[in-house]
C-alpha cells in the first residue's frame, strides 16, 4: 500500500516537471527515417528543453548496457523486463510492381508463391525466408527468391524495379501503394495482424518527464489511425 502511494506521489510530481535534457532514442532504421524523423521538429517546438539523440538500426539494443532512454520496437514483443506501451498497429502487405505482375501473373494463394520470386527480409538468418501470415494465428509460409536483404528500403527499391514480390509493413510501402507504383496482392491467407509498434523503456517506477512526453507525443501523432495506413484499403 505504501509503495503504491509513493508511486502515485512520484507520478504527480513528474507531471509538474518540465521535460528537459537529452533523450536517447533508438528506432529501427526504416521506421525511424520515414515515420519518426519527420515528427521531431514538432516535438522540439513543444519541448524546447529536450534534445534528442536518434540511433537508427535494426539491431535489438540493450537499453541498460548502451544507455538508451527509450526504444521503438516493431513486431511481437518477446518476454522482457522492459515496460511497453502500444503505439500503433503494424500492418503487413504483399505487393509488387505492376510490371512484375504483368510479366509473371498475380498469385492468388499461398501455394502460388512457390512460382514467384519472393524477396526476403533477413537479419542474418540462414535458410529460406518465411513470411508469417494469418489473422489471429500465425501461418509461416516458406518462400524463395533471388534477393534477401536486412533492410526494408532495399527490398522496396528492388520491388519497384520489378524484381519480385515483397512482404513489408505499410509504413514502408504505403506511399508506393497509394501512388500506384506498387500493387497489393491478396491471397487466401490474409497478412498477419499480430504485429504492432511499441515504445519500450526501463522499468523505473516513474519514467522521466522527457520519456513520458515523447511517448505521449507519438501516441497522439499515430491516433486514431497511423498516417502510413490512411487511405489504404
Amino acid at each position: 500500500m505504501l509503495g503504491d502511494f509513493e508511486a502515485a506521489e512520484s507520478a504527480i510530481a513528474a507531471d509538474r516537471v518540465e521535460p528537459r535534457g537529452l533523450l536517447r532514442l533508438n528506432v529501427p532504421l526504416a521506421f525511424g527515417t520515414r515515420q519518426i524523423a519527420p515528427l521531431l521538429a514538432g516535438f522540439a517546438a513543444l519541448y524546447p528543453g529536450v534534445s534528442i539523440e536518434l540511433g537508427l538500426n535494426d539491431r535489438l539494443v540493450d537499453l541498460i548496457e548502451e544507455g538508451w532512454d527509450l526504444a521503438i520496437r516493431i513486431g511481437t514483443l518477446k518476454d522482457s523486463t522492459l515496460v511497453a506501451r502500444r503505439l500503433a498497429p503494424c500492418r503487413m502487405m504483399i505487393c509488387a510492381a505492376p510490371s512484375y505482375l504483368a510479366a509473371h501473373g498475380t498469385p492468388r494463394t499461398t501455394a502460388d508463391l512457390a512460382e514467384h520470386n519472393c524477396l526476403g527480409y533477413t537479419l542474418a538468418a540462414a535458410g529460406p525466408s518465411r513470411w508469417r501470415m494469418g489473422a489471429k494465428a500465425a501461418v509461416d509460409v516458406t518462400v524463395n527468391g533471388n534477393l534477401r536483404a536486412n533492410n526494408g528500403d532495399a527490398l522496396l527499391a528492388a520491388a519497384l524495379a520489378g524484381q519480385g514480390l515483397i512482404y513489408q509493413p505499410t509504413f514502408i510501402v504505403g506511399d508506393e501503394l497509394r501512388a500506384g507504383r506498387l500493387v497489393a496482392v491478396r491471397l487466401d491467407v490474409p497478412p498477419s495482424d499480430l504485429l504492432a509498434v511499441h515504445a519500450v523503456y526501463l522499468p523505473d517506477r516513474t519514467p522521466s518527464a522527457k520519456v513520458r512526453a515523447f511517448i505521449d507525443y507519438l501516441a497522439a501523432a499515430f491516433a486514431p489511425e497511423p498516417p502510413w495506413d490512411r487511405d489504404l484499403a
